[in-house]
């Protein structure tokens, strides 16, 4: 005979993720609600917490991630209670989820905020490694310790990171564009921070005062509960701080960048072997490629024909919005990318279901000059909104749209150098009629501003410009700039007073 279930639990508020954006949705609603219980339910013994949060701008705002177990959370909001189990199953209709223990959670209101998962370039390899969360991003750093050689595919931010950080290994990194960070950067700014990757890392790092990952004071116990194959909430800011990602090599950083090519095939050691392949030694300053003589645990085959071994291989290809718990037997309406489609109230298509983070796809009437990109920030916004959101349903309140998707706005630091991309900051969707002003002191900064129809539409400053407060407002104001001309980007010009 079947166990009976216990008694479900009721809650008028329930979240799902105990990443950053469901971590602040249940902050959010806690000190709306103080007399009300809000669940959070997450399938990691530890959450991500916002700590030491500055707004830069009006839009622009930085701050760190901090692990934390969930008793902390529990200390600072009384009225959370944490519910250390994955989703097995949502029942929209009974307004109910049922969590891996068995245990059934009723709410009003509930806010899905799952993350998403690696793309894997390829399943059940145990040579491919995604990064996504910091058990992940440990393993990486043990896998690292024992590495000669290792391939990272993919361009964006957790690719170029690594690139930039290890040390000791021979680093190859496959990319299908024609320059690195392509997801950021246009092909100037990638050129001014190339010479930066392939010159010796001597320069110090830039001081900041971010709280570093640790997972220590995690108990054993919490980490065998949590199962090897929950994802866990994504990574944040700076999340190599606290790794050591040195390989057994002496030398600080050696890298080769094979542009345009994506993974064909990869070999196993016996694979090779008996197919009789052949791989190319890691390309030095002399232009012969010479057969390598040495034996790795696995080989890669570029669609470029050339196939290099290695110890392992990072796959950072981006990543997929985790549904996968809640879509069966709910007939949710979901985005191009797979992600749960969102309105302007973080609303799903099923009755008193929210999402945010990267689990949603904003699905409204977006502004000219906002993009949904799954970043550390949007999670933050998403998660804050969605609570606001909830909460004003519930108390037959309206609410407006927050301005933080008025502009898309994000600050952040890639090899050493401050980067902040605002609006369209890469022409995106504006068709061929944009020019583009240029500004690049080497080694110093690089500023690129985005014009349409005399109008600001985006930037990307990378080094200290201190112009991002002025770009701001100048996208938001859409002010006719035609009259300013190249002096908008002289050096000998001080912007700020003419906009003051």
């Amino acid at each position: 005979m079947e166990a009976a279930r216990p008694p479900p639990t009721e809650g008028k508020f329930v979240v799902v993720g105990g990443g950053i954006a469901g971590v602040t949705c249940a902050e959010q609603l806690a000190t709306h609600f103080p007399s009300e219980d809000i669940l959070l339910v997450t399938a990691s013994p530890v959450i991500k917490a916002v700590t030491n949060f500055k707004q830069i701008s009006k839009i622009l705002e930085e701050f760190d991630v901090e692990e934390q177990s969930s008793t902390m959370l529990e200390h600072r909001f009384p009225n959370i209670k944490v519910i250390e189990s994955g989703v097995k199953q949502l029942k929209s209709e009974d307004h109910c989820i049922i969590t891996e223990d068995d245990n059934q959670h009723i709410y009003k209101k509930l806010c899905l905020c799952a993350g998403a998962k690696p793309k894997l370039i390829c399943e059940g390899n145990p040579y491919v490694l995604g990064i996504r969360d910091t058990d992940s991003a440990q393993e990486f750093q043990k896998q690292l310790t024992k590495a000669k050689r290792i391939m990272i595919i993919g361009n964006g931010g957790i690719a170029l990171e690594l690139a930039y950080e290890i040390e000791g290994c021979e680093v190859i990194w496959a990319i299908k564009d024609k320059a690195i960070g392509n997801t950021f950067f246009d092909a100037g700014a990638a050129e001014f921070l190339t010479s930066k990757l392939i010159s010796e890392k001597s320069e110090a790092k830039i001081v900041h005062k971010r709280t570093r990952y640790t997972t220590e004071g995690r108990k054993k116990e919490a980490r065998s509960k949590s199962k090897a194959d929950n994802v866990g909430s994504a990574l944040g800011p700076d999340w190599h701080e606290g790794l050591n990602l040195k390989g057994t090599k002496q030398f600080s950083r050696k890298i080769h960048i094979e542009t345009m090519c994506e993974v064909k095939k990869i070999y196993s050691q016996d694979e090779f072997r008996i197919l009789k392949k052949k791989s190319f030694t890691f390309p030095g300053d002399h232009k012969s490629v010479t057969t390598d003589t040495e034996i790795w645990p696995v080989y890669v085959e570029l669609t470029n024909e050339k196939i290099y071994g290695c110890d392992f291989i990072v796959s950072a290809t981006g990543v997929t919005p985790n549904v996968e718990p809640f879509l069966h037997g709910n007939s949710f309406d979901l985005g191009e990318d797979g992600g749960l489609k969102v309105d302007d109230h973080m609303h799903t298509s099923l009755p008193d279901v929210y999402a945010a983070g990267d689990i949603c796809t904003t699905s409204w009437q977006l502004s000219p000059v906002w993009q949904q990109m799954r970043l550390w920030t949007q999670a933050r916004q998403m998660g804050w909104y969605a609570a606001k959101c909830m909460a004003a349903e519930s108390s037959g309140d309206s609410i407006d749209m927050d301005f933080s998707f008025e502009l898309f706005a994000h600050v952040t630091k890639f090899f050493n150098y401050k980067v902040v991309l605002l609006g369209k900051y890469n022409a995106q969707g504006l068709g061929s009629d944009h020019e583009l002003m240029l500004r690049c002191t080497k080694g110093q900064e690089y500023i690129k501003v985005v014009m349409q129809n005399g109008r600001m539409m985006g930037a990307v400053l990378i080094g200290e410009t201190d112009l991002e407060e002025t770009f701001e407002n100048l996208i938001l104001n859409q002010m006719n700039l035609s009259s300013y001309g190249e002096d908008l980007l002289d050096p000998n010009i001080d912007i700020e007073d003419y906009f003051d």
